[in-house]
């Protein structure tokens, strides 16, 4: 088995600086990346993981001094999106400075676990499950698909659904093929982004 292309994926995290930020961010967050870095808009490869932080109600984060913006990328790809650090993101008025970066490989884990996953017709849950188990057959993964809480999310104004899944009982050659594949659409506004779950 192998993963859909030949090269390695990387994390590239970097520390972030700010208040606070919507939990509905990932278009918001793809918009002002492809803004400050056009390659992104133009990279295929390129993942996105929702930024992570305190929720304070009201749909809002709190940014914490741990909050990272992660991007997963083949190693190779790296070099250009460095010129990332130091940069200043506006998200819904709210301003996020971009701070030093550090790479980190990806960790095989028998559970892998994605806050949100979206396909075409993906309001129909019988029908996103069926996409999904599909797309991993082509990948060659074999683990237990369990599709979680429903979640909405905003799309150029327009509503979209999409699912929490987790992946387990996977072997370790499975786990990194799904984290550098990811599953569904919408890679670039944190979808389909796999990360271990400590089980």
């Amino acid at each position: 088995m192998t993963a859909p292309d030949s090269t390695i994926k990387i994390d590239l995290c970097f520390h972030l600086r700010g208040e606070h930020l919507p939990v509905d961010h990932g278009y918001a967050l793809y918009s002002a990346l492809s803004r400050a870095l056009p390659l992104l808009h133009e990279d295929p490869q390129v993942g996105v993981r929702l930024i992570r932080g305190r929720y304070i109600g009201g749909g809002i984060l709190d940014i914490s001094p741990h909050s990272e913006l992660i991007l997963r990328l083949p190693a190779p790809s790296l070099p250009p999106y460095l010129k990332l650090a130091g940069k200043t993101l506006e998200i819904f008025g709210q301003t996020l400075l971009i701070g030093v970066p550090k790479a980190k490989g990806l960790i095989p884990s028998v559970a892998l676990a994605a806050h949100l996953v979206s396909t075409r017709n993906g309001h129909d849950q019988a029908r996103f499950e069926a996409e999904i188990q599909k797309q991993l057959r082509n990948l060659g993964v074999n683990g237990q698909l369990i599709v979680g809480r429903r979640r909405t999310f905003e799309v150029h104004g327009k509503q979209v659904v999409g699912y929490s899944v987790m992946v387990s009982e996977l072997i370790a050659e499975e786990s990194i093929t799904l984290q550098e594949a990811g599953l569904g659409g919408r890679r670039k506004m944190g979808c389909g982004f796999f990360e271990p779950t400590g089980e």
